[in-house]
């Protein structure tokens, strides 16, 4: 059984976004509640350490893909001619 809560109109009963795991979608009616960023709620700790795996692997290979793009772009110089090589002054 799913709880709900009440809006205000009889015939507009919606689910609460505490009713089901966000993982695995386990009711979470009368258990403990296990939350992570704020408003998200798992059934366990396992749920919970799953979507942080998750959250940490795809902030991880966005971090990756920005810093080659930077590296992408510094080496890249379209339209100018770069030269490189040893001047000596004396």
């Amino acid at each position: 059984m799913s709880a709900y809560y009440y809006s205000g109109c009889p015939e507009n009963y919606e689910a609460h976004y505490l009713d089901s795991c966000s993982v695995c979608a386990k009711s979470l009616h009368n258990s403990d509640i296990f939350m992570y960023r704020g408003n998200t709620p798992f059934c366990s700790k396992e749920c919970r350490q799953e979507q942080m795996e998750v959250d940490e692997a795809r902030e991880k290979k966005l971090r990756s893909g920005r810093s080659l793009r930077k590296s992408e772009s510094k080496s890249s110089t379209p339209g100018k001619t770069v030269r490189t090589g040893v001047v000596t002054v004396s």
